[in-house]
């Protein structure tokens, strides 16, 4: 009886849910960022140390998600600077991140900062709430540069035909 009682107690310890990063909160300096296709945004967290005790050992991860089901994110292409790991965070204290941003896709994005302990028991990482990050489709005649080209070397090459028809017919 009871082994059967200490099985059940290990089997509900494992099945309960791990605790968050203790004393830790995540926040954003802003909730939305609308941009265009090829711009540089940057946003920034706080990773705030609410407990009585200094925090170590911390990393931050910068997450990228579509969230419309259409955009494809490959999350190295939005941000080569995703994984932060953290100096000592004394009780009471803070660290800010700057998080620059590519944006790669026309469509809407989810980021969010994850803060978690590198080593130690597995524990729910404390998280930021969601920025949405909207990138329009940048809809241009001159993408690059590359009008003038396209316009003036058929209309050089035009203008050379229609001279050496000249020399031509007048020689």
């Amino acid at each position: 009886m009871r082994r059967v009682a200490l099985v059940a107690l290990l089997l509900l310890a494992a099945a309960a849910p791990a605790h968050a990063v203790a004393g830790v909160a995540v926040t954003n300096d802003r909730t939305e960022i609308t941009t265009k296709i090829g711009r540089h945004v940057i946003f920034h967290s706080r990773i705030a140390n609410r407990g009585n005790a200094p925090v170590s050992g911390l990393v931050a991860h910068l997450n990228v998600v579509d969230l419309t089901g259409r955009t494809y994110v490959d999350p190295e292409d939005w941000s080569s600077h995703r994984t932060r790991y953290l100096a000592p965070i004394p009780a009471g204290g803070s660290v800010s991140l700057a998080w620059p941003m590519n944006a790669v896709n026309a469509g809407t994005i989810g980021l969010y900062v994850a803060v978690l302990p590198r080593s130690g028991p597995p524990v729910r990482p404390a998280t930021s709430p969601t920025v949405r990050l909207r990138v329009l489709d940048r809809k241009t005649l001159n993408s690059g540069g590359i009008l003038p080209l396209a316009l003036g070397i058929p209309a050089a090459l035009g203008l050379l035909t229609l001279g050496v028809r000249r020399s031509r017919q007048g020689g």
